[in-house]
């Protein structure tokens, strides 16, 4: 999800070397020839080619694990925690573990590039880090299954720095994605199978054209200090299902595909203020034509499972308050029948803020949208 424009028209690769030079002289001849410049990119190698396996045991056990999840959305994915109005509370957190709790499994959504240094080595501010661990823990000590991902790194996809944000230099854009997650997968190599890792949220606009090196680069780092952790990747155009043919699988058995599905887009986003200009309100649902759009998208994602042997989760998917109460409530029974008669998993966004289930302010669970979501109040 994200806090600008979102098209849901819907596409992915490749990644440009980089090096410099310098060289001495002597008092007796013409200036040395330079020597070459190490290659920044020696250090991150894509993964060895062959045919995708399809998923192991441990990535399908994932998958399950999380069904019927919810985002922590507009918390650490903002600038800084608490600049979209949410902090990740331990309130929160104690929502979520075993039965009778709503959900059990949790997306975290992070903007690891704004809490790094502006150099191709990207070193993570020791403070976020250690908060960023301290509640992935506290989840995981409740039993709750954990998607960790790098989300809003505007410059990777070509997009504006925005407010509370500061650019960085062009040549170590796509160096400091794979450095963040270089000391990423290093810090939760401990970590039990309940945390799954994502490596970037809707990959768009420039990094079309470089995802899928781009990715396996960045499955190749994780792979370093994680040999059997579940990583889950998205295709390109914000995830979109119907992307999913662009996407170019590493031949990796630990892997989850992803997809956020956002259709009928007029319905799940009207009233947006972060849309120019704002999508008109009062528009209902669900008719013919706009099941239809929502069965479209669903059925991408299913053939894909099906046809690369990969379990594809809904990582993304949600209406707007703004939206009509009742016609909310019928997207979201229509989206939980929809997903669960082709079997896919999928994880709410988002838990407290515009399209929240959650009631920061009541402290209770807005038990109308829970119950169309997941049956019971």
């Amino acid at each position: 999800m994200r806090r600008r424009l979102f098209t849901s028209t819907l596409v992915a690769l490749t990644l440009s070397a980089c090096g410099g030079g310098g060289g001495g002289g002597s008092a007796t001849a013409s200036a040395a020839t330079p020597a070459p410049a190490a290659d920044p990119w020696a250090a991150y190698p894509t993964m060895p080619a062959g045919t995708p396996p399809g998923a192991s045991e441990a990535a399908r056990t994932a998958a399950a694990a999380l069904a019927s999840g919810i985002n922590f959305g507009n918390m650490l994915e903002a600038p800084t925690e608490g600049a979209w109005g949410l902090k990740v509370e331990d309130e929160f957190i104690q929502l979520f573990g075993p039965a009778p709790a709503v959900s059990q499994a949790v997306r975290l959504p992070v903007r690891w590039s704004n809490h790094a240094s502006a150099d191709a080595a990207a070193t993570i501010d020791a403070a976020f880090m250690t908060r960023v661990e301290t509640i992935v823990n506290k989840l995981l000590a409740r039993g709750v299954t954990v998607v960790l991902n790098m989300h809003h790194y505007h410059q990777l996809d070509g997009d504006a720095v925005e407010s509370g944000e500061a650019a960085v230099a062009a040549d170590v854009v796509q160096l400091r994605f794979l450095a963040m997650w270089r000391q990423i997968a290093e810090r939760f190599a401990a970590a039990g199978p309940g945390l799954v890792f994502e490596l970037y949220n809707e990959p768009h606009n420039k990094l079309e054209a470089d995802w899928n090196t781009l990715a396996s680069r960045a499955l190749r780092v994780v792979r370093d200090s994680n040999p059997n952790r579940v990583v889950m990747i998205g295709p390109v155009q914000w995830n979109s299902p119907y992307a999913l043919a662009k996407l170019q699988l590493p031949a990796d058995a630990h892997l989850l595909l992803t997809v956020h599905h956002y259709e009928p887009f007029s319905f799940t986003h009207q009233g947006a203020e972060w849309i120019s200009p704002v999508p008109p309100t009062g528009v209902d649902c669900c008719d013919a034509t706009q099941l239809a759009k929502i069965r479209e998208g669903l059925d991408l994602a299913a053939n894909a499972a099906k046809t690369t042997g990969y379990p594809v989760v809904v990582g993304e998917f949600g209406a707007y308050s703004k939206a009509p109460a009742a016609a909310r409530l019928r997207y979201l029974q229509a989206m939980r029948s929809e997903m669960a008669s082709r079997q896919l998993p999928w994880m709410y966004w988002e838990l407290a803020s515009g399209f929240g289930l959650y009631d920061p302010v009541a402290h209770a669970w807005r038990a109308d949208l829970v119950k169309a979501l997941y049956g019971n109040p």
